[in-house]
């Protein structure tokens, strides 16, 4: 049975970076199991496994979830071991009262795009609007029946979005702006990554078209990822990984097309959509189904968005968002060293170029096409789940795999030992 297709709300979040699933996903978590105890515990054990334990460091979840839960003291283990999970960013929860006795035990999945759900269901902090539809091809029905566009879709089923929807892309504006205006050499981390949205930004402003708009639309683009990568505030869109791709286009859109407030939002309603479909049907987890389900999301997403902007119709909008998805197919997950750096940043960049060409394109065809977009989301979930797990969020994989092997030539262990890390500080 396909779940319904959730509110766009649930794809746009606000919050910390460097990742959805390894850092906003275990906050939440941390802050709902403190929630749901009826006196303070004298102490807390979090084990992190599968992705969660694999590259957590790398993503700051031992640091986000410490934070979350201070002052309360508590012991994280990295479990490296278990494999045979219900999902691969499985924690473990558990509290104890002042004489060690264990009084709360709770097992949650960080699903992707800050989501999370335990072995009853979703976990919510609120009911959430779903939308009456399974697919882009009954929002399609929905909109012609009704003459209407995909944002009138989202007026129509949600009480109020405009004011919601201005904030989430304020947020996003922000995001592009602190990202360009920081001179900051390097990110944070072992990799020593050079920052390099605000000399590509720089550079962009002596260019002429196209090679100013591919250097803007870049700029942008990195900007944001750059702030994710720093643990900056940022928009899930529909994840922090890909968070760059559709403010990216979208305020290259704003600033330098002049489109009218307005119209961007009302084109970050059609990408919310589209996400919320794919979110619906596949998932937008690297851990799950590799980096076509992020970055591959967050173009198909931006490429609606730049379609309708360009005054696409209902097919041309969806035909731009199934050229986005088709095209990142099989793109696996696997950071070097477990950050949000490489090469999830440069992706962000190729990423928002493509979905901009992706909509151009759209607008040179009547819309029609063989392979509809439902169907490249069905493959994409079906492809994730057949990629081998060290392509999946692990870091024991592809340019991961290259990294740690130019770094210690000697073979990696077959079973990781199970480390165990107790700090009742957030700053340790």
């Amino acid at each position: 049975m396909t779940p319904a297709v959730e509110s766009i709300f649930e794809t746009f979040k606000v919050g910390a970076g460097p990742s959805s699933s390894h850092s906003i996903g275990p906050q939440r978590a941390a802050k709902a199991f403190l929630a749901r105890q009826t006196t303070a515990p004298a102490r807390i054990t979090v084990v992190l496994q599968g992705s969660l334990a694999e590259t957590g460091a790398g993503h700051l979840t031992d640091r986000t979830i410490l934070a979350a839960l201070y002052p309360a003291s508590c012991e994280l283990i990295w479990d490296t071991t278990t494999t045979d999970l219900p999902h691969p960013n499985t924690m473990l929860w558990t509290a104890y009262d002042a004489s060690g006795k264990e009084v709360d035990h709770w097992r949650v999945y960080s699903i992707g795009g800050g989501s999370l759900r335990d072995d009853h269901g979703p976990v919510f902090a609120e009911p959430i609007v779903t939308y009456p539809i399974k697919s882009i091809a009954d929002a399609i029905a929905w909109c012609e029946k009704n003459a209407a566009s995909f944002w009138q879709f989202i007026e129509q089923h949600e009480v109020d979005p405009w004011p919601r929807l201005d904030a989430i892309w304020t947020t996003m504006r922000t995001s592009v702006e602190r990202g360009l205006k920081s001179t900051e050499t390097l990110l944070p981390g072992s990799l020593r990554l050079a920052r390099r949205a605000h000399t590509t930004w720089l550079r962009g402003q002596s260019l002429q078209s196209p090679q100013r708009d591919i250097a803007l639309l870049s700029a942008y683009s990195l900007a944001v990822a750059e702030e994710n990568a720093n643990a900056g505030t940022i928009v899930t869109a529909p994840s922090c990984g890909p968070a760059g791709v559709v403010p990216g286009l979208l305020y290259y859109f704003e600033v330098v097309k002049e489109f009218p407030r307005e119209e961007i939002l009302r084109a970050l309603a059609t990408a919310g959509l589209f996400g919320s479909v794919i979110r619906a049907n596949a998932s937008v987890s690297g851990a799950e189904v590799g980096c076509q389900g992020e970055i591959g999301s967050a173009c198909s997403m931006a490429a609606a968005a730049g379609s309708q902007l360009m005054g696409g119709n209902l097919h041309q909008v969806e035909y731009a968002a199934e050229i986005g998805m088709e095209h990142h197919l099989g793109l696996t997950c696997d950071p070097v060293e477990g950050y949000v750096q490489i090469p999830c940043i440069e992706r962000n960049m190729t990423a928002c170029l493509r979905a901009f060409e992706c909509a151009s394109f759209s607008m040179l065809t009547d819309g029609k096409h063989l392979v509809s977009f439902d169907e490249v989301v069905e493959v994409m979930y079906r492809t994730g789940l057949d990629l081998q797990s060290a392509y999946r969020e692990t870091a024991r994989g592809g340019l991961a795999a290259l990294w740690r092997k130019r770094a210690a030539p000697q073979p990696l262990a077959d079973s990781p030992s199970v480390k165990h890390e107790t700090s009742s500080n957030p700053c340790d």
